[in-house]
C-alpha cells in the first residue's frame, strides 16, 4: 500500500506534463451537446478517442454505453470499473463553445460532467505516461441516461449485465476536489403538474391559478413533520408555468425530491405527499397529477471499509481534505449490488449547472492522481473479501 502512496506526488507532475492532451479531451467532448437520451454523438467521439489510444478492447454494451478495456496481467482477478456519466442538462440549441484560459475552462456542462468524461478518455494515455500496469482489467465506461429522467439507466444496465463479478468501482465527477462519497440516500424525484383549464367540462366560478395551487402544495409539504432520525427531507427544486404577466396561469409544474436514510421513510413521505396532492386536487377542482421521475435505494459502505480508508489515505498524501455526504450518482447502483465503490471529484469551479460554468485547470492533475491512487489500491486488494 505505502509503495504507491509514495509515488503520488510524482504522479501529479507527470500528469501535468500531458495537460494539453487532457484539456483537449475535455474540450473535444464538452463541445458536443449531449442532453439526456441524446448522447449518440458524444458516445461516438469517446469511442474514437479510446480507439486512438490503442487500448485492448473498445466497444459498446447493449445499452450503447461506450466502453474501453485495458487488460490486466491476471486472468483471474475481477475487473475494476471507472465510470463517468456523459449526459448533460443542456440541449443542442445552447452554444457549447468552450473558452480555455491559462487556469480555467468555461462552458455549459463542463462542471457536470464534461471534465469527468474528458479525464476518463485520458486515462489510457496517463497510464502509459506513468508506466502503470495492473493485475485486474481496467474498464473505462462512459454511461448514458444518468441525469434526471434518465434515472441512471445506463449504469443500471452496465452493472446488471456485466458478465463477471466486479472487484470495485470509482465514479468520476468533475466537482469538487475532495469529494468522497461512499453512501447514497434513498430518494424519489417527482413532478406535480397542475392543469386548471376545465374539470369534467365544468367552468370554475372563481378560476384558480395553477401556480398558486402548487404554492398550496408546497405550503402543505412544508408542514409535514419529518424525523431527524432517520434523516429525511423534501427539497423543492423547481417550479414553472404561466404564459405572461397579465394572465392567470392555466398550467404549472413543480419538481421536488424526497430524501432519507431509510427507504421505508421515503415511501411514507411519498404517500403523505400523494395524499396532499389528491386532497388539493379535489378541494380546488383542478387536474393535479403526481409523477415519479426517478428513484434510488439507500445503500452504504462503512466509514471504516478498507476502500474508504484507502481513499482517505490517498487524499491525505496529496494534501486533499476529504468532504463526505451522500451521492445520488452512479455510486448508488454499485453499492445496491454489494460492489465496493466511491465517487470522487476532480477539480474546483463555479457557476455549477449554468451556461457559464467554469472549472480550474491546476487542481485537475491532483484530482487525477487521487483516482490513480485508488485504482492502485483496489488492484492491490482493498476491496477483496
Amino acid at each position: 500500500m505505502n509503495n504507491h502512496l509514495d509515488k503520488l506526488s510524482s504522479f501529479v507532475d507527470a500528469i501535468e506534463s500531458i495537460k494539453e492532451t487532457i484539456i483537449a479531451n475535455i474540450v473535444l467532448i464538452g463541445q458536443i451537446p449531449s442532453p439526456t437520451f441524446k448522447e449518440k454523438r458524444r458516445t461516438r467521439i469517446i469511442m474514437d478517442r479510446l480507439a486512438e489510444c490503442q487500448i485492448d478492447e473498445c466497444t459498446t454494451d447493449g445499452y450503447r454505453n461506450p466502453i474501453g478495456i485495458i487488460r490486466g496481467s491476471s486472468g483471474s482477478n475481477p475487473p475494476i470499473l471507472i465510470v463517468a456519466h456523459i449526459d448533460t442538462i443542456f440541449d443542442k440549441d445552447v452554444d457549447h463553445n468552450f473558452i480555455v484560459k491559462e487556469n480555467s475552462i468555461t462552458g455549459p456542462g463542463v462542471t457536470d460532467n464534461s471534465v469527468g468524461a474528458g479525464v476518463l478518455v485520458s486515462l489510457p494515455e496517463i497510464f502509459r505516461k506513468l508506466d502503470l500496469r495492473f493485475k485486474s482489467d481496467i474498464v473505462l465506461a462512459g454511461v448514458i441516461q444518468s441525469m434526471g429522467k434518465g434515472n441512471l439507466r445506463g449504469v443500471r444496465h452496465l452493472v446488471k449485465t456485466w458478465p463477471t463479478p466486479i472487484r470495485g468501482a470509482v465514479c468520476i465527477e468533475a466537482m469538487e476536489l475532495g469529494r468522497l462519497n461512499y453512501y447514497s440516500s434513498g430518494m424519489v424525484r417527482c413532478e406535480a403538474a397542475c392543469n386548471i383549464s376545465t374539470l369534467n367540462g365544468e367552468k370554475h366560478k372563481f378560476k384558480p391559478n395553477a401556480i398558486l395551487i402548487l404554492n398550496e402544495v408546497i405550503n402543505q409539504i412544508m408542514k409535514l413533520r419529518l424525523p431527524q432520525r432517520p434523516r429525511s427531507r423534501v427539497i423543492i427544486g423547481k417550479i414553472s408555468g404561466g404564459f405572461k404577466h397579465g394572465e392567470i396561469a392555466y398550467e404549472a409544474t413543480l419538481g421536488f425530491e424526497i430524501q432519507s436514510d431509510s427507504d421505508k421513510m421515503v415511501k411514507s413521505i411519498f404517500n403523505d405527499v400523494k395524499d396532499i396532492i389528491e386532497g388539493i386536487s379535489h378541494e380546488y377542482e383542478v387536474e393535479l397529477n403526481l409523477k415519479t421521475i426517478s428513484n434510488l435505494n439507500a445503500s452504504t459502505l462503512k466509514y471504516n471499509h478498507p476502500l474508504v480508508k484507502s481513499a482517505r489515505e490517498v487524499m491525505k498524501e496529496l494534501g486533499i481534505k476529504p468532504a463526505g455526504g451522500p451521492s445520488e450518482s452512479e455510486l448508488s447502483i454499485f453499492l445496491s449490488r454489494k460492489i465496493p465503490a466511491i465517487t470522487l471529484g476532480i477539480t474546483h469551479g463555479e457557476n455549477y449547472h449554468q451556461k457559464n460554468a467554469q472549472v480550474e485547470i491546476e487542481p485537475i492533475f491532483k484530482g487525477i492522481a487521487q483516482i490513480i491512487g485508488i485504482i492502485m489500491s483496489i488492484d492491490n486488494g482493498v476491496c477483496d473479501e
